[in-house]
């Protein structure tokens, strides 16, 4: 995602919802970049993910990465290597059990659908949730943050986010933290731009971009 094409949102969204353009005055411009890795090593880092800080998932991360590539820190996440690997071995990456049978159902997965990770590129994001919550332990949250920060893809909307959902409750001046639903309606003026949407609701968390009164 370029940088016009950011100014751009940040005029759609300021245009049309007074709540986003006080929010984007405060944060300023989005740095949301996609992660840029292969739709495999992605999948398998939106697994890691599920559940445990960015912090906590990076250094997992960087350990599976360096143990299934000779020690480098960086790189891909190698299919035939992940698909060998041992109980022990995951453990040692800080990997919990519930993790490993998800990964072991990727690898099936994967296995049983062979022009899936090259087809991904051109699958619409509907397309690309169905698959990916085929695969058990893989839920709606996981698929929305693969195609937002693995792909992204522009309008993804994680309606089952709770930080999206603290983000808007506080931002909206809801008595209640809002359902899907209601989170659809409220973001319906930020479509097609829902993902950019996003990282905005999220800084919003953070004490530094919190308006006096919040």
């Amino acid at each position: 995602m370029s940088t016009p094409f950011y100014k751009k949102v940040r005029r759609h969204l300021s245009d049309n919802c007074p709540v986003m353009n006080r929010l984007i005055a405060r944060v300023g411009p989005c740095t949301l970049v996609p992660r840029g890795d292969d739709p495999f090593t992605l999948l398998v880092r939106c697994v890691i993910s599920q559940q445990i800080s960015t912090k906590a998932a990076e250094s997992i991360s960087g350990k599976l990465v360096a143990l299934l590539n000779d020690g480098a820190p960086t790189g891909p996440i190698p299919f035939v290597k992940l698909a060998k690997l041992t109980e022990a071995k995951y453990k040692a990456c800080g990997i919990s059990g519930p993790k490993q049978r998800t990964l072991r159902a990727v690898v099936d997965h994967v296995r049983a659908n062979p022009t899936l990770l090259s087809d991904i590129p051109a699958l619409a994001d509907d397309a690309i949730r169905t698959h990916l919550t085929a695969i058990k332990g893989i839920g709606p949250w996981t698929a929305d943050m693969f195609l937002l920060f693995g792909m992204g893809r522009p309008d993804v909307w994680a309606v089952g986010d709770y930080g999206i959902q603290v983000a808007v409750k506080t931002l909206f001046n809801l008595r209640k933290v809002p359902d899907a639903a209601r989170l659809a309606k409220i973001a319906r003026p930020w479509e097609p731009y829902r993902s950019v949407a996003s990282w905005y609701l999220w800084r919003s968390l953070d004490p530094r971009y919190k308006e006096a009164d919040e």
